[in-house]
């Protein structure tokens, strides 16, 4: 299995609301690729971090294979949901890939 784990911030300048509203929207948005990806097998955001936390959002996804991992990467509904939901709400985003 391929862990592909990725860490954000909000953009700047949102009120409390705002930051629950686009991580609820981030949320729903990718973890309903779940099922059109192939080799996509888990996909769960988390937003609700401690304080002592330094980022804002947490991907944590699994996926069968690096292949399926590529694929996801292209797919073209990864493509529309990273670019028109997650993009623009977030900032300072970090990547870790690893096989478990």
């Amino acid at each position: 299995m391929v862990k592909h784990i990725v860490f954000y911030d909000h953009i700047d300048g949102l009120t409390n609301e705002e930051k629950f509203e686009n991580a609820a929207l981030i949320q729903s948005e990718l973890e309903g690729l779940k099922g059109i990806i192939p080799g996509l097998t888990e996909m769960i955001i988390y937003s609700n971090l401690l304080d002592s936390s330094n980022a804002d959002i947490v991907l944590y996804s699994v996926f069968e294979s690096n292949d399926a991992l590529a694929g996801y990467i292209s797919h073209p509904e990864h493509v529309r949901v990273a670019t028109t939901v997650v993009r623009p709400r977030v900032t300072n985003r970090r990547c870790a890939d690893f096989v478990d």
